[in-house]
């Protein structure tokens, strides 16, 4: 059959640019792995609802997959060599992993660079109170959230209490089939005329959002606040805590709800916590997953993104460059702050984070030619920001073109984009911090619908796409 395309069709294909979607252009083959990674990354966003849970089951799967505690080697003065694995938990909130190349550290690493933290509430110091007979917790919100998404569905309580005398203990409430849920309230249409005539961001406040915990008195008529002490009963029977423990408490609020299919076709993940947590699986995931490469690869996995990386958990923390001083040591016949220096200048990482994807209700405030969409791949974002590019990390046409090349030359689909139109907002990731380092850095993740949501909206094909896309950034 002649070719029938004209010269102008020849020359259109030859130099346009246009994004493809993904799910018209792989085979079955391709989708029957993606529904079944998809599968597994719904079990671990379930299991991993907090930085802390989520840290601790990242121990459990490195371990099984044969990656060793770096304090145990520079304890033992274990040397390192190439295809060791290695891994570290920071405060049990934050990890970092490492597989050794066969190139000398100093020459630079790979890193994939994700946080593990999301929007949620967090329970305030001083939080039980009685009220109307009805006992509540008060709670402080973390991180960007819509006040009132938090309203009216079913809440769970994750975290750790530190009692008095040191004693941890770990407490989910909410997650358990025959488990008790928590909720917000909120008022009834009929009465809330005036609450509707205010602003979104206005009608709901930080100090209403407070969890109803229960109602029940406690039978005693000399007790003042016979509701609050019985759940207070409930808790020093169950945990053994009083409620001078919650002075020394980290308690966070999170949707009760599990992962979901979504859609029909069981095209999309449904789930609370995507931001950041669809990007860092994968990461962990591909890291896990590859032989020795030719630099040494590391999973960067921070927490406190969502209120600007700070603290010795963080993105602006000393923990990877602490964690790169063990691995020269233990890699080289002598340690330097140059050597760690070079190894910063050197290296190059994948800022794992999410990018919005266009939704096509809201579509007044996507600028389309430079935004992203579902089912479209991996998202490269050369830079981020807000408005004027402020607190940006903008990575280089040299290092951009790099990934391109390599994503091209391993069948990686992938899109660019940005943050919405320029006037309307935008956002930062963990990118600007290692580019502080001196590290070469580029915003590379999955498209997310109703982000920041207590139910965000991920496509299954993206996510395979992108845990590809990262496998193949950590094998050179």
């Amino acid at each position: 059959m002649s070719d029938t395309k004209t010269e102008g069709q020849k020359l259109e294909e030859r130099l346009s640019y246009k994004r493809k979607n993904v799910w018209e252009k792989v085979d079955e083959e391709y989708i029957r792995k993606a529904f079944d990674f998809c599968e597994e990354y719904k079990k671990f966003l379930d299991a991993s609802k907090t930085e802390r849970e989520f840290a601790a089951n990242t121990e459990k799967l490195a371990s099984s997959a044969g990656f060793k505690r770096l304090d145990d080697l520079i304890a033992a003065n274990k040397k390192l060599k190439p295809g060791d694995k290695v891994y570290h938990i920071n405060r049990k909130k934050s990890a970092v992993l490492a597989v050794i190349g066969s190139k000398p550290v100093t020459d630079g690493v790979n890193i994939l660079g994700a946080h593990i933290d999301a929007p949620r509430l967090d329970l305030k110091q001083n939080p039980l109170y009685e009220d109307t007979e009805m006992a509540f917790f008060k709670t402080h919100y973390y991180g960007g959230i819509k006040k009132y998404q938090w309203l009216t569905i079913p809440l769970a309580i994750h975290g750790v209490v530190v009692k008095g005398d040191g004693t941890p203990v770990e407490i989910v409430i909410g997650e358990g089939e025959d488990d008790p849920v928590f909720h917000i309230t909120d008022l009834l249409p009929h009465l809330a005329r005036e609450q509707m005539q205010k602003k979104m961001s206005e009608a709901v406040t930080g100090e209403g959002l407070n969890l109803l915990l229960g109602s029940m008195p406690f039978r005693d008529e000399k007790v003042k606040e016979k509701v609050k002490l019985n759940i207070l009963n409930i808790l020093n029977k169950r945990y053994g805590i009083v409620e001078e423990d919650f002075q020394s408490a980290e308690l966070e609020i999170v949707p009760a709800q599990r992962a979901r299919d979504v859609g029909f076709d069981k095209s999309m993940v449904g789930g609370y916590g995507q931001d950041d947590r669809v990007c860092a699986y994968p990461a962990l995931r591909a890291l896990m997953d590859i032989d020795t490469p030719a630099h040494t690869a590391v999973c960067l996995l921070t927490d406190k993104e969502e209120i600007g990386s700070m603290g010795n958990t963080g993105a602006q923390s000393s923990l990877l460059q602490n964690f790169l001083a063990n691995i020269i040591a233990l890699s080289d016949d002598s340690y330097s702050d140059l050597k760690l220096r070079t190894c910063l200048s050197g290296s190059k990482m994948l800022s794992a984070d999410v990018n919005a994807a266009v939704d096509p209700n809201y579509d007044s405030v996507y600028e389309k030619r430079n935004a992203t969409y579902l089912g479209h791949g991996i998202v490269l974002q050369k830079y981020t920001g807000a408005r004027g590019k402020y607190d940006s990390s903008d990575a280089s046409a040299e290092f951009v073109g790099e990934v391109r090349k390599l994503f091209n030359e391993n069948g990686i689909m992938w899109q660019t984009g940005e943050l919405g139109k320029v006037d309307e907002g935008g956002g930062g990731t963990i990118a600007q911090y290692a580019a502080n380092l001196g590290i070469d850095v580029l915003d590379c993740g999955v498209a997310v619908l109703s982000m920041h949501s207590p139910f965000e909206i991920t496509s299954k094909i993206d996510i395979y796409m992108t845990y590809n896309a990262y496998r193949v950034f950590c094998s050179i």
